[in-house]
């Protein structure tokens, strides 16, 4: 299970951005392909969710209608625009995720109050981060998709920033257990480790051992991330992977090859390792930087292709393609099919 599913009112509050600035938003709606009125539950078709593309389409419309890069459906909070752009600008040079999460913590002690604040709380071996004021004896109504949304968001940020999974011990939500042992279970499945419910606040608990894990990337890389967004980490897999070397690597990488690839010395220096040293634990995980840069680019290129609203030609220029012949050929190298003919393919297996 993954955030593929994005609540609508996430959407209503960009189209409320929109709307404040004088702007339609049925043309916006087409773009991000669409076809209901979110701001109206009524509307033929409504749905309560919508795909992390379509989101992420109607996300990108928006600020660059209103000249502003933000993170608005962060915590289901009403955040000012540009809030979380600036607090990854602030926290991006910190020398590690400690020092990351702290930053960020002050970032929304400044200019929140406690229902938007995040925090960091270190006990023992356990590191704790959260939001929202506690609510003590209070009985809440049951969690829902935004609160799930939420928690998850903030984990897998701070696994971009670290470049690797970083396995959860425990979740803990302030709500009460959905109805229904499916949707209990997929809860926990997304996360990976046990979730509580009726607790102090919303929560999740890991290692305090990430807390040293330097960051991986810098303000080029952060400038790039912040272009794709928010469908970087809506698409970012969940699975455990143990912190390996692979998987920072490609996270650093990343999805947008469109200004090219980041150099095998930016990764080295990043990591702190000599070129030797990451060739020869590359080739003991079973890889090469090639290979991953390959790779990287075939997943990030079927992922696009699963937008209709992209062209093929567009997919290309987001690779990196100044040919899209040359695409075309790479595409069908790596699977054996054209970029139409895989567009075709996974139209009819979602039908």
């Amino acid at each position: 299970m993954d955030l593929e599913a994005v609540p609508t009112r996430f959407a209503c509050s960009l189209l409320n951005l929109a709307a404040e600035r004088g702007y339609e938003h049925q043309s916006i709606l087409n773009l991000a392909g669409i076809a209901f009125n979110p701001l109206n539950k009524r509307s033929p078709g409504y749905q309560a969710t919508i795909s992390a593309m379509q989101y992420s389409k109607l996300y990108q419309q928006v600020m660059s209608l209103v000249q502003d890069e933000a993170f608005g459906f962060m915590l289901g909070k009403n955040l000012t625009p540009g809030a979380f752009r600036m607090m990854c600008y602030c926290l991006i040079s910190c020398e590690n995720l400690g020092s990351a999460i702290k930053r960020a913590c002050e970032f929304f002690r400044t200019f929140y109050d406690a229902d938007a604040q995040i925090y960091l709380d270190t006990r023992k071996d356990s590191a704790i981060v959260g939001y929202g004021s506690v609510k003590k004896g209070f009985a809440g109504p049951q969690v829902d998709v935004a609160d799930l949304y939420g928690l998850s968001i903030w984990h897998r940020f701070f696994c971009w920033l670290v470049g690797s999974n970083i396995e959860l011990k425990e979740v803990r939500f302030a709500g009460q257990a959905p109805v229904g042992k499916a949707r209990v279970a997929k809860y926990q499945e997304l996360f990976g480790c046990p979730v509580y419910y009726g607790q102090l606040r919303d929560e999740f608990v890991f290692d305090t051992r990430y807390l040293g894990y330097p960051l991986v990337h810098n303000e080029r890389t952060l400038k790039d991330f912040l272009r794709a967004a928010p469908y970087p980490l809506m698409v970012m897999s969940g699975s455990r992977d143990d912190g390996s070397l692979v998987a920072r690597v490609r996270a650093m990488i990343g999805h947008d090859f469109s200004q090219g690839f980041p150099s095998f010395e930016r990764i080295t220096a990043a990591l702190n390792m000599s070129a030797p040293t990451l060739r020869r634990r590359l080739k003991k995980e079973g890889t090469t930087f090639q290979q991953l840069k390959d790779e990287c680019r075939r997943d990030a290129a079927m992922a696009y292709l699963g937008n209709s609203e992209l062209s093929i030609n567009a997919v290309a220029a987001l690779m990196g393609f100044t040919d899209p012949s040359a695409f075309h050929r790479c595409f069908k190298k790596w699977t054996a099919m054209t970029p139409g003919e895989y567009r075709v393919y996974e139209r009819e297996s979602h039908s």
